[in-house]
């Protein structure tokens, strides 16, 4: 007489297998929860420092190609300086320069009018499609940065004294219309990524 046993799993044998099963699972999806969140951050930060870059780059192409161009006021009575940091103006900095591409020959001037200010943690850049604009010309905005706690430009004279704004106040009236600084440093406080700053040499 033979003897046949059943080599089946028990009821106990199964359900560890599912408990096991179950935790591998949640574990292995941890772990892929956890690298794609880690992924999107990084992918997060890579955008913020690319778009900080390209906007840091506008500054500077605006910047390095000033233009000893004073413009008259809007209702036309006054001068207002190549470049100024008058808050009477409305901006932080405004100035005029060179370099405006023309590539579809449009009537209008190479030289640009642009202005910059910080509003609401925001460094935004204006620009006028005439020089000597008035009240009624359209005023083009475009948002470089958000995040930003501050702006701050230095202005440097010809003794190398750094100076918060300009025109400097010793120069003549007459002068002070077109001169331009030997140099010119921007420093941003970002919310997100600290102190950022920037250098100019500007060309004469």
């Amino acid at each position: 007489m033979s003897n046949n046993k059943s080599s089946g799993f028990t009821l106990i044998e199964v359900l560890v297998s599912i408990s096991i099963f179950s935790i591998l699972s949640a574990l292995a999806y941890g772990a892929l929860n956890q690298s794609l969140s880690t992924s999107d951050k990084l992918s997060e930060k890579i955008d913020r420092n690319q778009a900080i870059q390209r906007g840091i780059r506008i500054i500077e192409q605006d910047l390095m190609q000033l233009a000893k161009r004073p413009i008259r006021s809007e209702i036309g009575n006054t001068e207002i300086g190549a470049l100024t940091t008058n808050k009477v103006n409305g901006y932080a900095v405004e100035f005029s320069r060179h370099g405006w591409a023309n590539r579809l020959g449009a009537k209008r001037s190479t030289l640009q009018r642009v202005a910059y200010n910080h509003i609401d943690n925001k460094l935004i850049r204006y620009h006028w499609n005439v020089l000597d604009k008035t009240y009624s010309n359209q005023i083009n905005t475009n948002e470089l940065f958000d995040n930003l706690n501050e702006v701050t430009f230095l202005f440097m004279k010809d003794n190398n004294e750094w100076i918060k704004e300009w025109p400097p106040i010793e120069v003549a009236q007459e002068e002070s219309r077109v001169i331009l600084p030997n140099a010119i440093k921007i420093t941003f406080m970002f919310s997100d990524l600290g102190e950022i700053y920037r250098l100019l040499e500007i060309r004469q």
